[in-house]
């Protein structure tokens, strides 16, 4: 297949060279800077899949209006907050891609697509690849899960098309699912990365990374009770929760078990993901919201945690945890730069 990456960052470098490397034809559209390190030296990606350089079957541009030829499927992966940029550069793509998807966080994007690309090409799908960029031409991908990526029509159902999407994903060693429910997978991942993020930069601060806060009782303890005030509204809205990201996602566990037994639950998780990094070098164990707080860039507070509370406003549901996470991370947000 014929991929576009519109916004190859960290997670775009590391899943477009990926695919590159098993075989697919991959044009990444990313920041001069990163892109002709690219040509000059092949993208290197190191942590949790090895240490390698890829160059074959990798175009680099650095606008859309480069992309040569026609594509099977155009990915989305800037910031949100870039997402109205990122369209209107690539206008001339719309009329050469069979697909369109966005891997970006949030709820919503897929309709947004849609008002650009036409309803019928735009495919559901979700992923909770982490990748952060080092340096020009060097991404580190540090976060899996066994089953990574998801996709699905946005109406419902599997169909050949995805078939096909999900496949090449797998043949790139990203474990994936084609799912005839894709908006139930984009909301649980939302609550997962909300829960995730918004402990991050509530509890951990600057210097802690992931397994830092677990490995500490209280920590695990706040993990829990966010998870647990989003499980509120997610249930309210009539899902039941599945652990599409398990491990990271012990949602059925947090819904079922007593206290004390899911805060052991996770101080395991956190084991667990210390026992990885230090096996495969990984040393970044931070979310996106995390990173870009540790960095010093605005976070994607609203788009991340805001629809959570909005459908618990809607549905008058009390989360005092996820309120308060809501108004740390503003705070902090407030104080940080573009």
């Amino acid at each position: 297949m014929r991929f576009v990456i519109c916004g190859a960052g960290g997670l775009g470098s590391v899943i477009g060279g990926m695919l590159a490397r098993a075989g697919e034809n991959v044009t990444l559209v990313g920041r001069p800077r990163h892109m002709d390190a690219i040509k000059a030296r092949g993208l290197r990606i190191s942590g949790i899949y090895g240490d390698f350089q890829v160059r074959d079957n990798l175009t680099c541009v650095t606008h859309p209006d480069q992309a040569d030829g026609a594509f099977d499927l155009m990915i989305l992966l800037t910031k949100a907050k870039d997402t109205e940029t990122a369209l209107a550069e690539a206008a001339s793509l719309k009329d050469r891609v069979s697909m369109v998807c966005s891997l970006q966080n949030g709820i919503g994007k897929e309709e947004r697509l849609r008002q650009w690309a036409g309803h019928d090409k735009v495919i559901g799908a979700s992923t909770i690849e982490g990748g952060v960029l080092l340096e020009p031409g060097h991404a580190l991908a540090g976060l899996t899960t066994p089953t990574t990526a998801y996709f699905g029509e946005l109406d419902g159902g599997i169909t050949p098309r995805i078939e096909a999407v999900a496949a090449a994903f797998q043949n790139a060693g990203f474990g994936t699912r084609a799912v005839a429910d894709i908006q139930q997978v984009l909301w649980e991942k939302l609550m997962q990365i909300g829960t995730a993020s918004g402990w991050s930069v509530s509890t951990l601060g600057l210097p802690l990374t992931f397994p830092d806060g677990l490995e500490v009782r209280q920590g695990a303890i706040n993990y829990v009770m966010l998870a647990r005030d989003f499980l509120k509204v997610y249930k309210a809205m009539g899902y039941q929760p599945q652990n599409f990201y398990a491990p990271m996602g012990q949602f059925r566990e947090f819904d079922r078990l007593p206290l004390d037994q899911a805060v052991d639950l996770m101080m395991d998780v956190g084991v667990r993901f210390r026992e990885r990094a230090r096996a495969s070098g990984e040393t970044e164990g931070r979310t996106s919201m995390h990173q870009d707080l540790h960095r010093g860039r605005r976070m994607e507070v609203d788009i991340i945690l805001k629809p959570y509370l909005d459908k618990a406003t809607e549905l008058g549901i009390d989360v005092p945890v996820l309120q308060y996470v809501y108004g740390v991370a503003k705070v902090q947000d407030a104080f940080l730069s573009d």
